[in-house]
This record gives C-alpha cells, structure tokens and sequence, in this order.
C-alpha cells in the first residue's frame, strides 16, 4: 500500500486543473454544465456542494498523488461551493478535509476510456459512493444499457435497478430525459425529485408561467363572451 505524507502532498496550486484531454463530442461538455446549470437553481441556497465539470480530482488511493483522475463530471457534498471564497483550480482531497466526491459521471466516448473496467475500479478505490456511465451511442458496442448507474456496496459497484434513479444520500434522481435545446428536440440528462418528476430549468419554469398566465387569461376573455352573449355585460358584473 502507498504510503502518503499528508504534510507533503502538493497543493491545487502546483497541480494541473484538468488532464487536458479532448472531448470527442459537444455533449460532453454541454450535458454535465447543463446539470450544474439546473444544480444551481435547485440548490442556490445551499452553500455545502460542488459540481466540477472536467475537472482533475487529486487523491491518495492511486499509484501517485499528482496523478489525478478526472471524470466529465463529479459531486461533492458538505464543501464549499467557493473555496475560500474562490473558484477552484482543481480538487484535491485533501484540502477538502478528505471529502470524497459522492457522485461521478463518464460519458463514454468514441474511443473507449476504461468506464467499465479502469476507472470503475479507480473510483471504487477512491469511495465514490455513485458511479454513472452515460453511452447513448455506443452502448451496444460496449455490451451494456445506455444510462447505468452504480452504487458501492462493500467495496464493490453494483448496477441500481430503475430510471430515473432516486439516490437518498444525495437527496436527487438523476436520468435522462427528451428535452428541446436551442430549438433542437435531444436527449439530455436531468435532476429528478423523490416523485420522480424532472426539475425544470429557469427558462422553463418561466415558459410554464407565461402559459399559465396566458390560460388563465383565455379562460377570462372565453368566460366573458359567453356572458356577453346571455346579455350580462362587465358592467352588470361590477
């Protein structure tokens, strides 16, 4: 087993943010900011998370602890949403009071990374407790479903059972879901509440108001002309 100095492990600022590997397609950056997106309207009184998108997380549990592992996105609970009052460079675990993400997610690529075998491993290693694997596309090559989500029970991942996935330690499901982006109908990825229904976006729940809004006043002016033609005017109303 390695044995780490904790007075001598390097700090975020001497480490890379990120392994500055190209993503092979726009949805693996899009999908994990629109989570944080939605992750900030949910959460926007909560100041004890953060979601990193592409960003290395630094631990004690590898063959090094300059070598980082860096998922296309991860959760952690019970930290700063700022640390220090400043935008992290990376995570490192042991300046987060040894906090491990509880939550990470892979998309898989066109070129297979290891989802299913190094870093399912990696991360068990690591103790994060959820581990998504998002294939929308590859998934039949990869002999597995499209949208997998592992839990660690004693060490080891187990593949969870139901979509969306409620997840009780985290307090969120999470699933995919046919949503309309930039005029363009796709396949996203979501929050979801206890009941299984999917949080809205600020833009959508403004769109939902201006519609009900919009009913609302149809159902006045639909009720006003049927009582204008039994010979009620407003005036009579008033």
């Amino acid at each position: 087993m390695l044995q780490i100095d904790l007075n001598q492990l390097p700090s975020t600022d001497e480490l890379p943010c990120s392994d500055d590997t190209p993503v092979d397609n726009e949805d693996q950056n899009l999908l994990p900011n629109l989570l944080l997106f939605l992750l900030c309207s949910i959460w926007s009184e909560r100041m004890d998370w953060y979601f990193g998108v592409d960003m290395a997380i630094y631990h004690t549990t590898g063959i090094n602890p300059r070598v980082p592992v860096v998922p296309d996105a991860f959760l952690s609970l019970g930290v700063e949403r700022k640390k220090g009052g400043k935008s992290r460079k990376s995570y490192a675990v042991w300046e987060e009071e040894g906090t491990v993400p509880i939550l990470a997610l892979e998309m898989v690529s066109h070129q297979p990374g290891g989802e299913y075998e190094a870093k399912q491993s990696l991360y068990a290693n690591l103790g994060v407790l959820y581990y998504i694997i998002y294939n929308p596309e590859f998934w039949q090559r990869d002999r597995h479903q499209p949208f997998e989500v592992y839990k660690l029970v004693n060490g080891s991942y187990k593949l969870q059972i139901g979509e969306p996935y409620w997840m009780p330690e985290v307090g969120l499901g999470i699933g995919r879901s046919e949503q309309v982006m930039g005029g363009i109908k796709q396949e996203l990825l979501a929050w979801y509440d206890s009941q299984g229904d999917r949080y809205l976006s600020d833009d959508e729940r403004a769109e939902a108001e201006r519609q009900r809004a919009d009913d609302a006043q149809q159902h006045v002016e639909k009720l006003l002309a049927r009582l204008r033609s039994e010979g009620i005017s407003e005036e009579d109303l008033s």
